[in-house]
């Protein structure tokens, strides 16, 4: 069996609140290493970009991309693959992109009572997941990821965080 190659994440910091979680990047990179490892996710040669944003930077996101004028917790956008053979000079595959807001993410880690850092790397896995192909679109489909997402948190030795019947939109 080849040996599992991780994506390469590029994480970027536009918001100042993010700079007050000083291990956020590596909360990030691990849940992200753990989500694609459990789903089996062919991500060798593929990157991803993950935005640390503020709620008014993902309001817009969500406003301009969804038609919702609201923050959000995370929002994903996979990229378009391109069709046709790839040769071994291309540039590394775009999986997409992952915004997450702090003030929305640290409001529900607070009302949750549950760690900054387990919330945190339940919404990178959460939108890891949607890169891949995943959704929750119906019953079954959301079924399907939140036990994936439980899996892969349990990795991490985050308990599962829909026990109390709690979903991600």
């Amino acid at each position: 069996m080849a040996p599992f190659v991780l994506p390469i994440s590029e994480i970027l910091v536009t918001a100042e609140c993010w700079r007050t979680e000083a291990g956020a990047e590596s909360v990030i990179q691990r849940a992200i290493a753990a989500a694609a490892e459990i789903a089996g996710a062919d991500v060798g040669n593929a990157e991803l970009a993950v935005m640390l944003t503020d709620d008014a930077g993902i309001r817009t996101l969500n406003n301009n991309w969804r038609g919702i004028d609201k923050p959000t917790n995370v929002l994903s956008f996979p990229a378009l693959q391109p069709i046709g053979p790839s040769g071994s000079d291309d540039a590394p595959r775009m999986l997409g992109d992952i915004a997450i807001a702090y003030e929305t993410t640290r409001r529900e880690a607070d009302d949750e009572q549950k760690p900054f850092d387990h919330h945190l790397s339940h919404l990178a896995v959460h939108g890891f997941l949607h890169l891949i192909g995943y959704d929750h679109e119906n019953e079954v489909d959301a079924e399907a990821m939140e036990s994936l997402e439980t899996k892969i948190l349990a990795q991490l030795g985050i308990p599962d965080p829909y026990a109390d019947g709690e979903r991600i939109d």
